[in-house]
């Protein structure tokens, strides 16, 4: 099939680093391997940081726009696609053209990681609110990562609009680097952005956790960097001295490379939608600590390849921690369950097993759909 790929969210393949970004290239990749033809929609990126409703009008007269010099793209005789996948649709970035387009073209409309906010549905997102879910009543299939976004799109589940749990899965050119064995003194990592939010919040929750673990021998290396840098290495200047090694943002092969040089990964994940980079450092072989936050417990195996501690638990977490820089043998146990789940169970063949079958989910239900639209003779 000639499939459309709308990214909302953040505009395709722009180069910029993100797990949203990745997991789009991976999604086009793998439907690629299936045999389809994938064309990215070159549309403006919609993501809205504030409520404002000049804002939103702007968006979809833009959309708007859009749509209409696509279908008269098509009429003139421009391939059509015979499939609308759209990747994350959500209050702060709406579909604002897959609705439309796949009801003029009649085509199946497939969506991946929507994610609703009942909270927004009354007050100043509310509008915003309403354009996601048209579209989630619209879609034919939800591909969900997450039980927390399969919970949300359950309203949506009818006889034309199915859900489908797609696991979160990860992609590597060449087989990661495993990792060599432990270190006398135990070595953590983590690997994230410097922004405000929900990624602050994490090096900060972080920082507290080491602060209750001093009494134990280990090193932490921090790969990443942004805005908030200043305040983040503020909030670790009180840790002993030598502790700490900045990396500072590093090229990806090179984060890998850097993982597999290390003992135990640890990033809280506060409110974490899921987290690639766990399965990247599950890949090389690393135990995973973290909050049982968001979508973090859709990338680990709990108790097998992760100890996770209750979101907002930090002494609960800080255990968790302890648990693995005292005991060498448990580290390498989990560490071997952990590169074997992320490679054999969260690779894109798995994912496109799953693809395979959604797609032709959401074919069979459009025409369902159409069947259904008819007049009563």
């Amino acid at each position: 099939m000639r499939i459309a790929f709308h990214t909302p969210l953040n505009a395709y393949d722009d180069g910029r680093i993100s797990g949203d970004r990745r997991m789009a290239l991976q999604l086009v990749a793998v439907l690629e391997g299936l045999g389809h033809v994938v064309e990215p929609v070159l549309a403006a990126r919609d993501f809205m940081p504030s409520a404002d409703a000049d804002r939103l009008s702007r968006h979809r007269d833009a959309a708007a726009t859009h749509a209409q010099d696509m279908l008269a793209r098509w009429q003139g005789g421009a391939p059509p696609p015979e499939l609308w996948f759209t990747y994350h649709n959500y209050y702060k970035a709406p579909d604002l053209l897959g609705p439309a387009i796949v009801k003029r073209l009649n085509i199946p409309y497939v969506v991946a990681e929507a994610s609703d906010a009942k909270r927004r549905a009354s007050g100043e997102w509310a509008a915003h609110t309403q354009i996601a879910r048209n579209g989630f009543a619209a879609a034919d299939l939800h591909l969900h990562f997450t039980d927390r976004d399969r919970q949300g799109l359950e309203p949506w589940r009818a006889p034309h609009t199915a859900l489908l749990e797609l696991p979160p899965f990860i992609a590597f050119a060449d087989d990661p680097p495993q990792h060599a064995g432990d270190a006398m003194v135990p070595r953590l990592v983590t690997v994230a952005m410097m922004r405000e939010g929900t990624k602050q919040n994490s090096y900060l929750t972080l920082a507290r956790i080491l602060g209750r673990v001093v009494d134990r021998p280990w090193t932490l290396t921090i790969i990443g960097d942004g805005r908030q840098r200043a305040a983040i290495e503020q909030a670790f200047a009180d840790l002993p001295e030598g502790r700490i090694r900045w990396q500072g943002a590093l090229p990806h092969e090179r984060v890998v490379a850097e993982m597999a040089a290390h003992d135990v990964f640890i990033w809280p994940g506060v409110r974490e939608a899921y987290g690639l980079v766990y399965l990247e450092a599950q890949a090389v072989g690393l135990p995973i600590v973290a909050f049982d936050s968001g979508g973090v417990a859709a990338t680990v195996r709990s108790g097998e390849t992760a100890l996770l501690a209750p979101e907002g638990d930090e002494a609960a977490l800080a255990t968790a921690l302890l648990n693995l820089l005292d005991d060498r043998a448990l580290r390498r146990t989990m560490g071997a369950a952990a590169r074997r789940f992320a490679l054999i169970e969260r690779n894109p063949a798995k994912a496109a097993l799953i693809l395979e079958r959604g797609l032709a989910l959401a074919v069979a239900n459009r025409a369902a759909r159409a069947v259904a639209a008819e007049p009563a003779p």
